[in-house]
């Protein structure tokens, strides 16, 4: 079973019947006992980066002390870092080294939203990709030490656009309203499991 930590975020139910049609079972919850047998976890994300962490604080030393695959999407990615500068400077999860940062004024129309292409490095949650463009939707991305960097995308800047380490995986676009594509996402991350 996957948890779907219902942290007050958005895109909970999207996430959920995306994971279901890629082949899991899945239980949205907030319970500690549930998230503690879960197969994997999935931290899902539209909001704040604030009141998610504040949300979190229950929950926040299982996530981090997981051994089982835990996949962060858009904001869930976010919380991973050490801080966000998102409404202030917040501690995040801290489970992949970085800072959450605000694209730079010239970088073109924010929120960044819509298509874009990643360029993604050979990593099991990209098996099978045929192609490279997914749906984002952000105004902040993970800036992070290379070397957890498993795809970049392009918007006035060249930003992280997924991270890896260890048994933590983040998109910071989203896999459930990526079509095709991002079907495959979630079902190479099932195939983690």
């Amino acid at each position: 079973m996957i948890a779907v930590i219902n942290y007050g975020a958005g895109n909970l139910r999207s996430i959920s019947k995306a994971l279901e049609k890629a082949g899991a079972a899945v239980k949205i919850t907030s319970e500690l006992e549930e998230i503690e047998s879960a197969d994997a976890i999935v931290l899902p994300g539209v909001g704040a980066f604030e009141t998610a962490i504040n949300n979190l604080q229950n929950i926040s030393s299982h996530i981090k002390d997981s051994r089982v695959p835990v996949l962060g999407i858009c904001l869930g990615m976010q919380l991973f870092a050490t801080y966000s500068e998102e409404g202030g400077l917040h501690r995040g999860l801290d489970v992949i080294e970085g800072r959450v940062v605000r694209f730079p004024k010239n970088s073109g129309k924010i929120p960044h939203m819509g298509w874009n292409e990643i360029e993604h490095e050979d990593h099991p949650i990209f098996e099978g990709i045929e192609s490279r463009y997914f749906y984002f939707v952000h105004s902040y991305y993970f800036n992070t030490k290379a070397e957890n960097v498993i795809a970049w995308t392009e918007y006035g800047i060249r930003f992280p656009s997924a991270v890896a380490k260890g048994n933590y995986t983040g998109l910071q676009f989203h896999p459930e309203k990526s079509g095709k594509n991002g079907l495959k996402v979630l079902e190479n991350f099932i195939s983690m499991i």
